[in-house]
């Protein structure tokens, strides 16, 4: 399905703005909040906003529950039974995913070393290289936790090289952990491209050409040699823990290195702090956020 920024869950102290949901007007208004905002990108999904705020009015008083509703309306449109959505962010926030169904979020794969070259190519990113590595850290360790707490009955994790050599093999690995039929269809998702991606979205233009194969690697060359020694300088360890040989680059020059750590410990103490404000604010949350089940 189309990449939407839904199940990125607003903050506790924007969801408390819409008050307790138990109330048929509040969840109105949440309704209005997700259909009716650009922000969300609902429109991108090309449903009915009225039918769909209609079914979330009625539904059930959670928040999860409201996003699963429009989620699950997408796929109704489409003739699925499931739905999903992906976003790398959600690595983050993993705490907050846990709340809707299992199946409704892909399983999570390793982040692959190309994701730094990928990103400084994105038209969204301006934050520079330094952040990017300090990015690609913070989400391997994020996962890596949650991986150890969840174990293996509620994670799974593939690498992007071994998907691009075996995509058959390695989807039928992702079927069998979520309970699923493996559809051979998969793995020839330019056939859906020209509906599921927007034209917009150019840096994905590559869906909709067949799977190639070559993409695997192509970061030690998009890469800079100070960038790799860099990277190897602060990643070595996470990349082997992976199976990724390092290039042996020499070590970074110190002012390189230095500046890196200050982009990273402002991040991880910014990540940080927006952690504990909505940790704080969850406190205030007139209802849970859970999804549930319609009834009727």
């Amino acid at each position: 399905m189309r990449s939407c920024p839904l199940l990125c869950n607003p903050p506790p102290r924007v969801r408390c703005s819409f008050g307790d949901l138990a109330e048929r007007d509040n969840r109105a208004g949440l309704a209005r909040w997700i259909t009716g905002r650009r922000e969300t990108r609902f429109h991108e999904l090309g449903l009915d906003a009225g039918r769909v705020a209609e079914r979330i009015t009625d539904g059930p008083p959670t928040f999860g529950s409201a996003l699963g509703i429009a989620l699950r309306a997408y796929a109704e449109e489409h003739g699925k039974v499931h739905w999903g959505d992906k976003r790398p962010a959600y690595a983050l926030h993993v705490a907050e995913i846990l709340a809707v169904p299992r199946r409704a979020v892909r399983p999570p794969r390793t982040g692959r070393p190309g994701l730094r070259a990928s990103l400084l190519r994105m038209p969204w990113w301006h934050r520079g290289f330094h952040e990017a590595v300090a990015t690609w850290a913070q989400v391997v360790d994020t996962t890596r936790t949650y991986a150890r707490e969840l174990g293996p009955d509620s994670w799974y994790q593939l690498r992007f090289e071994d998907l691009v050599v075996d995509p058959a093999g390695q989807l039928r690995g992702v079927c069998g952990f979520l309970g699923e039929e493996y559809a051979p269809g998969t793995t020839e998702p330019h056939r859906v491209a020209g509906m599921a991606v927007p034209a917009r979205k150019t840096w994905h233009r590559r869906t909709h050409g067949a799977l190639d194969t070559s993409r695997a690697g192509t970061w030690t060359t998009r890469l800079t040699p100070d960038q790799i020694r860099l990277s190897e300088a602060v990643l070595g360890e996470r990349l082997t823990s992976y199976g990724y040989e390092l290039a042996g680059a020499v070590r970074p020059d110190p002012a390189e290195l230095l500046r890196y750590r200050r982009v990273e410990v402002l991040r991880r103490a910014a990540h940080a702090k927006r952690r504990t404000l909505d940790r704080l604010a969850r406190v205030r949350e007139p209802g849970p956020v859970a999804c549930r089940p319609a009834v009727g």
